[in-house]
């Protein structure tokens, strides 16, 4: 899952990388509005962090514009002013969630899980198909119960398609979503993934679907 950081204080930006990089996401960031505005509107990310009081274009009038442009990523505000008319300036624009600074890392861990949960369509921190289990919130997958160790690619990547099981997810989508702007990206990497994955969890799970990518669980032509 791909995440994008908005916020212009360096302390801030680089404790907010190191805690979503650390709980499995892949992390670009921006330290202004105009930045931030550009990647928000050009790569497809998961969900976007986005402070409200940046240089050079304020957050509010970023996510208006991304909202205007049909961008449908959700976004968590960050905001210094605890007014709650602000608050509610910001939802109006189209944020699915705020958090008023200061506040504690593991709020925003669990608020970002929450937004990733609901765009994908689960209810709860535990994602299973068949007898393959995903904790979203201590980033732990079993098989029967028994823990599986995956690298943070390969966990990146299930994960994924686990957020989006029963829908076939090409390579090229996987490749946007698993790794970081600055990451040398190659769509072969991904079916070295798929193969290592394949000797972890039961292999049938993930489906090759000739000349379109994967699925794991049933494909829309097999319910």
């Amino acid at each position: 899952m791909r995440l994008l950081i908005v916020e212009d204080d360096p302390d801030l930006n680089r404790q907010l990388v190191s805690a979503l990089s650390e709980a499995g996401y892949a992390v670009d960031t921006a330290f202004d509005g105009e930045e931030g505005h550009f990647l928000g509107d050009t790569e497809p990310y998961d969900a976007v962090i986005l402070d409200l009081g940046l240089p050079q274009r304020d957050g509010i009038s970023v996510l208006e514009k991304w909202r205007r442009d049909n961008r449908k990523m959700p976004v968590l505000i960050l905001t210094a002013r605890d007014r709650w008319s602000d608050k509610v300036a910001g939802i109006d624009a189209g944020a699915d969630d705020y958090v008023a600074k200061p506040f504690h890392m593991e709020e925003i861990l669990a608020r970002v899980r929450a937004l990733l949960r609901r765009s994908s369509g689960h209810a709860k921190n535990e994602i299973e198909v068949g007898p393959l289990r995903l904790d979203t919130k201590t980033s732990r997958v079993t098989v029967g119960g028994a823990p599986v160790k995956l690298t943070s690619h390969e966990y990146r990547l299930l994960a994924y398609l686990m957020h989006h099981q029963g829908r076939v997810v090409s390579r090229t989508e996987l490749v946007e979503h698993l790794y970081d702007q600055d990451f040398d990206r190659d769509s072969n990497t991904i079916e070295v993934f798929v193969g290592r994955l394949r000797k972890k969890i039961p292999s049938d799970l993930i489906e090759t679907v000739r000349g379109l990518g994967y699925c794991l669980g049933n494909s829309p032509d097999e319910a």
